[in-house]
Parts: structure tokens; C-alpha cells; sequence
């Protein structure tokens, strides 16, 4: 019923909203900086905007410099499965570069949240990423999707971007998804695939949550995975395609990270009200920016999300040498072909320093060379793969790994 009792206030108050913002346009007028009517303006502003919405933003990234000239950046399907999209960023007239597969997380966001991670790729890369689909869209007619399933969709994404690219890819994995790609990473090189990769990106993983735990494991451990499945998991309702799926829904997800810093986001808004009133729109744009990418929430298939929380976050099954994958076990000794680079941030609270790093003792046969570590200082968990310190210290790192390993 928690998924119908938020539905049902979503579509109580959108009527509302859509007021709200109709009337934020007819108040705003050029020279009422300071006013009552700008005062009305932005509070109708504010509060349309104060909403969850449920498709995928787009990238926007139309065009991007790479080795000294302005390149059309185009968007196109690779591969496609129920669950997620294969998506090539491609650069019109730009010559060959190494191709990058950027894997990104499932778990409550899209995948437009490393949008900015992307852009900064596609400078020196050929880039691809999982664009992972809303499973309140997917109908019950394609089944469940689990663990298995999403590193399945990992290989065959890779197999796709290997055959379009004509060159083995160079992964990089951005928080929950580190796990299943290491897991699918070990079964390509123990069934010696052909796709297997080049190189691969850790960020700011949960490898091994045994590790220095944060809050977020904390909780994941506070309760037994029976509850996690009775409390938090819903059946979509109508009138959405995936009526009846079981999922976790994201605005659970988005909940739970609001509530562990509450009085940031109320700031946020209140500081978009005052920018609006002042008329510093750059500065309310920014704000605008983050809040619709931060509120556009995706929700997760329930067998995907409930064996994660079991398996990474309870049981630690990858670094206790017990994953398994379709009957077998996960065994990340037989990685030898693949560089392995592993980032944290000093100021992670989500996935703390230590737990990343722990990959590189779980691929022993991968030589010294192939080996590299960086912390990341002065940056938190969403600071690793987006910001100031990403673009200037964090991604030429990744380039090195990248284009020393290429062959």
C-alpha cells in the first residue's frame, strides 16, 4: 500500500503544482527585484518544483573539445534490453579513441547523474554508459531481474560496445555497480571472453562494506533482509506499464538520502527562493540544475535491490570468496589481463575509504604494474566522479590508466 498511498498524493497535488508554476510565469516581470510580486513569483517557483518526477533527464551534452576541436556529440542505441540501453555518446568527425564503458549505479537515480562524468570522459574516450531503465516501466512480461541479471546486462554491453568499437573496452564503474562489474570482469577472464576489459575504473565502491562502515552500512545490517523485503519493497501501480512489479521504489531511496543531511536541502531551497527574489538566476540555475537531476528518481527491480542489501551490504559474499553467479563461483583470481585502478574520496560517507581499495588484494594475479590506488583528498562521495577536483586531479589519473594499459 505505500506505493498507493504516495501515488495517490503525487496525483493529489500535481494539480496544484502545475498552478504553481503556471503562476511563476505570470508573475515574473523584468525590474521587481525585491518585490511583493517577485516575493509571489518565486514562492510559486519554489514550490513547483518541490516534486519528485520519474523519467530519465536528458544528457544535454550536445557537443564536447576533444584534442583541440569542438566535436557534435550525437546519442545512439547500441544495444538494448528490458532493463537497460546501451548508449554511445558519439563524436561526429573525431578520431579513434579508446572506448570507455561507464557503468553506472542502479539504485534510486538515473543514469543522467554522471552526466558530468561523461562530458569529462569525452574529451580523450569513445564513451558508452548504462542507461539503466525505470523498473515501474518494464512489464511483468519480462520476468525478474536480479544480481545475475544485471551482470549478465554487463557483459552483453560489453560484448556490444567491443563489436561497435572494434577495440576491447576500458570500464569504469561509479559506486553500487563496483561490485558486479569486478563479478563480471572475473567471468569473462575465466571464460577468457574476448570482450573481457582492458582496464578497470573503481570508484568510490562498496567492494567490501567490512571495511571502516559508514551509516549507510550501518543500516543495511540493522535489520534482517526479511524485513527489508516486507517494509521497503512495493507493487507498482497503475496506471504504470509495470503494474503489479515488485520494486523498491525511489523516492524511498531518495528519502533515505535527504533524511541523513535534512538541513542542507532545506537550504538549498530557501537559497533558490532568495536568488530568485534578488534576480541571481545563475546562481538559482544551479540550484535548478541539481534539483532536477537529484529529484528524478528510478525505481529498482525488488529482486536486484533486496540480494544487493544481502549480498555486498550484509553478507560481504565478493570479498569472502562466496558471490555466485548462475550456479558458479565468482572467483576474481582468474582477472589477469584487465589493469585494475580503485578511487575513493578522504570524505566519503556513503562508501568509505577502505572499502574500494579492497579489490586490489581480491585480484592477486593481476600484475604489480596493472595495480594503482588513489585517495582522493577534500572530497566526499559525489565529489569523486563530479566536480572541480574530478575534472583537475581525479579524471587525468583515469586517462593515464586508461591509455597506458591500451594494446
Amino acid at each position: 500500500m505505500l506505493y498507493q498511498a504516495y501515488q495517490a498524493q503525487s496525483d493529489l497535488m500535481t494539480p496544484f503544482r502545475l498552478m504553481a508554476q503556471w503562476a511563476s510565469g505570470m508573475l515574473w516581470l523584468q525590474g521587481t527585484e525585491g518585490r511583493p510580486i517577485r516575493r509571489m513569483a518565486a514562492a510559486s517557483e519554489v514550490f513547483s518544483r518541490m516534486r519528485l518526477t520519474h523519467s530519465r533527464p536528458p544528457y544535454g551534452i550536445g557537443s564536447v573539445e576533444s584534442e583541440g576541436q569542438t566535436c557534435a556529440v550525437t546519442e545512439e542505441v547500441t544495444h538494448r534490453t528490458p532493463f537497460g540501453t546501451l548508449l554511445h555518446f558519439k563524436k561526429v568527425g573525431a578520431p579513434v579513441q579508446p572506448p570507455v564503458m561507464l557503468i553506472a549505479p542502479l539504485s534510486g537515480h538515473f543514469a543522467t547523474l554522471l552526466r558530468e562524468t561523461a562530458r569529462t570522459l569525452l574529451q580523450d574516450h569513445d564513451v558508452y554508459i548504462t542507461d539503466w531503465h525505470n523498473a515501474r516501466d518494464v512489464s511483468l512480461r519480462h520476468g525478474a531481474y536480479g544480481l545475475d541479471d544485471y551482470i549478465d546486462n554487463v557483459i552483453a554491453f560489453a560484448q556490444a560496445a567491443t563489436a561497435d568499437s572494434g577495440a576491447r573496452t576500458h570500464w569504469v564503474a561509479v559506486c553500487q555497480p563496483c561490485v558486479a562489474a569486478l563479478a563480471a570482469t572475473a567471468i569473462m577472464a575465466e571464460d577468457d571472453h574476448p570482450a573481457q576489459p582492458q582496464s578497470l575504473t573503481l570508484m568510490a565502491g562498496p567492494v567490501d562494506c567490512r571495511v571502516n562502515p559508514t551509516a549507510v552500512n550501518q543500516l543495511a545490517n540493522s535489520k534482517p533482509i526479511e524485513w527489508f523485503d516486507k517494509n521497503l519493497v512495493s507493487h507498482v501501480p497503475l496506471p504504470h506499464a509495470g503494474f503489479m512489479r515488485r520494486v523498491y521504489p525511489g523516492f524511498l531511496q531518495l528519502t533515505a538520502f535527504m533524511s541523513m543531511n535534512p538541513e542542507r536541502h532545506q537550504q538549498s531551497f530557501r537559497d533558490l527562493y532568495r536568488h530568485l527574489v534578488d534576480g541571481e538566476l545563475d546562481k538559482a540555475d544551479t540550484i535548478r540544475t541539481f534539483y532536477d537531476e537529484y529529484l528524478a528518481v528510478n525505481d529498482l527491480p525488488a529482486e536486484f535491490y533486496l540480494e544487493t542489501v544481502q549480498k555486498v551490504f550484509q553478507t560481504y559474499d565478493l570479498p569472502r570468496g562466496v558471490l555466485q553467479y548462475r550456479g558458479r563461483t565468482v572467483n576474481t583470481k582468474a582477472i589477469r589481463r584487465t589493469a585494475l585502478f580503485t578511487v575513493e574520496g578522504e570524505r566519503d560517507d556513503i562508501c568509505s575509504v577502505g572499502q574500494t581499495v579492497a579489490a586490489q588484494d581480491l585480484c592477486p594475479s593481476i600484475r604489480p604494474y596493472l595495480k594503482t590506488h588513489h585517495i582522493q583528498t577534500g572530497v566526499g562521495h559525489y565529489g569523486v566522479f563530479s566536480g572541480r577536483k574530478w575534472n583537475q586531479q581525479i579524471y587525468p589519473r583515469v586517462r593515464e590508466v586508461i591509455h597506458s594499459s591500451l594494446g
